[in-house]
């Protein structure tokens, strides 16, 4: 590894993981924080970060139909109120806009924690017919909550996220598509941003205000803490009766329309901070990241050196790829890349041209490879594959490692006192237990898995039959 001492050091994740994380954000110019307590600058690296990650999913969503829409960031009260559940879930976080230039405002107006229903104001304007549906809408927007603890990326006062809505003329295309969607979500961040993720429905108690059902993609952080990294909603026919959103079906008789939303948040990009990072900082999947190859060139002074440097990056131009041919030193350079997590480092110096060969060195594992300059660009995809399966394959051992399996109370207790993870135990369905164990143990449910919707056994919180199995886990 290059000398640390060149870059300012990184707390050992080890030591304090939150500092770690800290340090890392700053110190890979991720962003910044701002005069406004809870809100952040999101800096170009972490913007570009953002930028990959919002393409992708916009272009997976594109080819399932979803059109992109926006609307109003103000909602005014009176809307708001329509649905009891949803209002009532939101109302401790929600930032009220009171005055318009210097008048009073009659109304009101919450800036968006949410846009469930503006949509359905938007709805019932648009939808008559059974031949208006379905409605499949998405849109790319921040949104405000007034949060009393943010954390950079993972929780802040304003943040920037997608939420679709869709309708549809029966439960049965509403089910659909709220799974379709988290399906949509999970191969997302296991294909693109390396992160294998648990897929299930959360419990009554942790759905979203006003759903019928919340399904939801749980990832496991490197200290063993969960990290919900996305949501799909099925909110049945419940909001549509509270806003009036009916069309007339092929028999000529008037029905609700069924919905669902779905949303993921720029706390993904903390996500891939605390699955992949190191003490030496960030570790970026290939796919994800602006920057997949920076070129060293050694001895960059020497005739030659540079304009080969050049040829490489056009060799390469298929990737992400710049060149480093600023003056700071190598050692400098190798600590500066790394800590940004660019992927795969290339050094090329006089010997190296001499040889026709480069070095590269990964930044997942820092293995140094030397390559010929012969072929090239098909050796750097290989190589670039690899690391992006492999960083996969490294988080789906440590994610299994630390999963753990309780039968009673006491090992459950256990489990949590000494380790950290995702702990798998059967639940009566009472609230009751969910309660207990959140007050007792600061642990919560993440979600009932698919694949295991019914299971034997007695509950691992009060001994009775059990009803479902369940993930439970400390989490952000």
């Amino acid at each position: 590894m290059a000398d640390k001492k060149m870059v300012e050091a990184i707390t050992s994740m080890n030591e304090d993981f939150a500092q770690w994380y800290t340090d890392v954000v700053k110190k890979a110019e991720l962003c910044d924080y701002t005069s406004v307590k809870g809100c952040m600058v999101i800096r170009p690296a972490g913007y570009a970060i953002w930028e990959r990650l919002r393409n992708e999913l916009d272009k997976r969503f594109k080819e399932t139909g979803v059109e992109n829409v926006y609307l109003p960031m103000f909602i005014p009260e009176s809307l708001l109120q329509k649905e009891k559940d949803h209002v009532e879930g939101f109302a401790p976080e929600v930032a009220w806009v009171t005055e318009g230039g210097q008048q009073p405002l009659t109304d009101r107006l919450c800036v968006r924690p949410t846009s469930e229903t503006l949509f359905c104001d938007y709805y019932k304007n648009v939808v008559h017919s059974y031949r208006d549906l379905p409605q499949v809408c998405n849109q790319w927007c921040s949104v405000v909550r007034w949060e009393k603890e943010t954390r950079p990326f993972l929780r802040s006062r304003e943040f920037l996220w997608q939420e679709g809505h869709t309708a549809h003329a029966t439960a049965e295309e509403a089910e659909a598509r709220t799974v379709q969607m988290l399906n949509v979500y999970a191969d997302f961040l296991e294909d693109f941003c390396a992160i294998p993720v648990i897929k299930g429905r959360k419990t009554e108690k942790e759905k979203f205000a006003g759903a019928e059902a919340t399904y939801t993609v749980e990832a496991l952080m490197h200290d063993g803490k969960a990290l919900q990294s996305g949501t799909s909603h099925n909110f049945g026919d419940g909001f549509a009766r509270a806003f009036g959103i009916q069309f007339t079906d092929q028999n000529n008789t008037l029905q609700y329309v069924h919905q669902t939303s779905w949303g993921v948040t720029t706390r993904l990009i903390g996500a891939i901070i605390m699955v992949h990072g190191d003490d030496n900082g960030l570790v970026l999947p290939p796919k994800v990241a602006p920057t997949q190859i920076c070129i060293v060139p050694i001895q960059q002074k020497k005739d030659g050196v540079l304009e080969k440097a050049a040829w490489l990056k056009e060799q390469l131009s298929n990737f992400r790829v710049k060149v480093d041919d600023t003056d700071k030193s190598p050692g400098f350079k190798f600590a500066e890349q790394e800590m940004r997590g660019i992927p795969l480092r290339i050094e090329i110096g006089p010997k190296d041209i001499e040889a026709g060969k480069c070095v590269a060195a990964r930044r997942d594992n820092g293995e140094k490879i030397d390559l010929p300059l012969d072929n090239i660009e098909e050796r750097i995809a290989e190589l670039l594959d690899n690391i992006q399966r492999d960083m996969f394959e490294a988080a789906k051992a440590r994610r299994d490692s630390q999963t753990y399996e309780a039968k009673n109370y006491e090992e459950f207790k256990q489990i949590f006192a000494e380790k950290t993870g995702f702990v798998k135990g059967a639940w009566c369905g009472d609230q009751a237990c969910e309660d207990k164990i959140k007050e007792e143990l600061a642990v919560t449910s993440r979600c009932m898995p698919f694949g295991h919707e019914d299971c034997e056994g007695t509950c691992v919180c009060c001994g009775k039959p059990a009803k479902k199995m369940v993930y439970w886990g400390k989490a952000y």
